[in-house]
């Protein structure tokens, strides 16, 4: 098909040169003193076409003889800028296929190229990746020392502007979480510290700034985070919901005195402070520490709407009251039943009520509640051991002594 096309255009030329080259009617006249030249018009164009024609190719043979040190210098400079190109690529190959020493060998083999190569030296963002790479490489190694060193030849590199921004959050976060494989949570979060604010909020950034809190026991900072984590979807609705809890309740247990433990649960979030496991764990240790009054405070609203709650929920609640019974006043005796009323077969309720009797001296129905809960399999362990020993002390308290080493036995077998 292009021979036909070809064949046409070439059969067109000359119809059109017949036509207008055919008649030969001008005449140039070229004076040279002493000579006269008289060409016809046809000739003259053809000369002037070809004389331009060897022109052109002369000029352009000239400007490519001249110009071949300068083609040979950029096919120099390009060999050797593929040749860089390469070994960074067979590094980062390396590196995904778990052959870190060889990658190791790749980055560094680029770098070399990359510094004997004048031309190639400003190319701040090629040589924050190649120490990037070798640095993770010796680290997977274990090689802290070199991979200190290459990584922080890599934030040397960094530029003003935006060429090597990328680069260089991409080595704080990877630095981050080299970190906190070491345990050095300390050192993580300084570095989390150091990002801009827009990184910051990233999520990688969040997951590694939520890892280092919890590794150096900053439970309430983790906390925040994994609220920022939950909010920008980090996790699933149940799996944020369990870490939250979680992170409030060891944020509970660091406190050391009930004054401590009440500045912690106001620095909590109101969300946190309405989880009836929060709840049940901060009134418990509230009264360990002794608050016994204030922990049933915290914990009042929620047996007033308990019937609300699942099975789960109400153990939880009733552990926290039986920790809390302590001096309790006989206005809890209507909430407590009312409870139990609602739910007979829920053996968690009936401890609580038990517990609640025989703090108020009423023994007689204590001991039969308690003795329902003690034998319950439903009960949580640690609920039935202590209705045993809630039962060993009503038995002392009337003299049975027989009968409360039977009872201090039974919840020594319990595990």
């Amino acid at each position: 098909m292009r021979a036909i096309v070809w064949l046409i255009l070439l059969f067109v030329a000359a119809v059109v040169a017949a036509a207008v080259l055919g008649a030969n009617d001008g005449l140039v006249t070229v004076f040279w003193a002493p000579w006269r030249v008289d060409v016809s018009l046809n000739f003259f164009v053809l000369a002037l076409v070809l004389t331009i024609a060897v022109a052109y190719v002369a000029v352009r043979g000239i400007n490519g003889l001249i110009g071949l040190p300068r083609r040979a210098r950029e096919w120099r400079l390009a060999k050797r800028e593929r040749s860089a190109q390469q070994a960074l690529r067979e590094s980062l190959a390396l590196f995904f296929g778990a052959r870190y020493t060889r990658a190791h060998k790749a980055a560094e083999r680029a770098l070399t190229i990359q510094q004997d190569t004048p031309e190639l030296r400003e190319d701040a963002e090629f040589t924050m990746l190649a120490h990037l790479l070798a640095a993770g490489s010796m680290h997977r190694l274990q090689d802290r020392a070199r991979r200190e060193e290459h990584l922080s030849r890599a934030l040397a590199a960094v530029r003003p502007g935006g060429s090597t921004r990328a680069a260089e959050e991409g080595a704080r976060l990877m630095a981050a979480e080299w970190a906190l494989d070491d345990r050095d949570a300390d050192r993580a979060l300084e570095l989390i510290a150091g990002l801009s604010p827009g990184v910051a909020r990233r999520t990688q950034a969040l997951r590694l700034k939520l890892q280092a809190a919890r590794y150096a026991q900053r439970p309430l900072e983790a906390l925040r985070t994994a609220r920022l984590l939950a909010k920008h979807q980090g996790f699933s609705p149940s799996a944020a919901t369990g870490l939250l809890r979680s992170l409030a309740i060891d944020a509970l247990e660091t406190a050391r005195d009930a004054d401590q433990l009440r500045r912690v649960w106001q620095q909590l979030d109101a969300t946190d402070r309405r989880d009836v496991y929060v709840v049940a764990r901060a009134a418990t240790l509230m009264a360990r520490m002794g608050g016994f009054e204030e922990a049933r405070a915290w914990l009042r609203p929620y047996w007033e709407q308990i019937a609300t709650f699942g099975a789960d929920e109400r153990a939880e609640l009733s552990r926290a009251f039986v920790a809390s019974v302590s001096g309790v006043g006989a206005d809890w005796l209507p909430r407590l039943e009312a409870a139990v009323a609602a739910d007979p077969g829920d053996p968690a309720l009936a401890h609580a009520l038990g517990s609640a009797l025989a703090e108020l001296q009423l023994w007689g129905k204590a001991r039969q509640l308690l003795e329902r809960c003690a034998g319950h399999e439903q009960l949580a362990p640690a609920s039935r051991r202590a209705a045993w020993r809630q039962l060993a002390e009503l038995a002392e308290r009337d003299g049975d002594l027989d009968r409360a080493q039977a009872c201090y036995r039974h919840a020594a077998r319990i595990e």
